[in-house]
């Protein structure tokens, strides 16, 4: 599934949610849900953009490392 939102646009929404902006005037504007914006929220709050990526990098590397361990 290829992910609609960059680890940059992610960021930033939740910077402005952080700053004062409502999840529901962000959520109209982004075209997500206002659950959308709380997971992000949840997930990536106090992150920049580099901790960002490198989390999801190392949620694929994890991904891989469980098939492998899977399948042996």
């Amino acid at each position: 599934m290829k992910k609609r939102f960059s680890e940059e646009q992610t960021v930033a929404a939740v910077k402005r949610m952080e700053s004062g902006a409502t999840a529901k005037e962000l959520s109209r504007e982004l075209g997500v849900t206002q659950q959308t914006l709380y997971h992000w929220k949840r997930r990536y709050a106090g992150m920049d953009v580099s901790e960002a990526r490198r989390l999801r990098e190392l949620e694929v590397e994890n991904t891989r490392l469980k098939r492998i361990v899977a399948d042996q």
